[in-house]
């Protein structure tokens, strides 16, 4: 099973995706999301979001001013500026 990931900017999605591991940088330090974790609502700091794709491919995007929210399987990450590194 995998996370279904959505990383939006203010001005377009920047990655959807299947995912094995998320970390992302919040105002409480790093957090990493594998399927199962448990519900979160979290601002977002400006930092790495840091995807690891099912097939093992690893997805970097810079992002900051925005929040995220995990619920069930789906992580939702939503940021004023996001841009795609890798």
């Amino acid at each position: 099973m995998a996370l279904t990931v959505t990383l939006v900017s203010a001005e377009e999605e920047v990655w959807h995706g299947e995912a094995s591991l998320v970390v992302a940088k919040t105002v409480e330090g790093e957090i990493g999301f594998m399927t199962g974790h448990e519900p979160v609502l979290a601002i977002l700091a400006e930092g790495q979001v840091r995807i690891t794709e099912t097939s093992g491919t690893k997805v970097i995007v810079s992002a900051q001013d925005g929040f995220l929210s995990m619920e069930g399987d789906e992580l939702t990450i939503v940021a004023g500026h996001a841009t795609l590194e890798s």
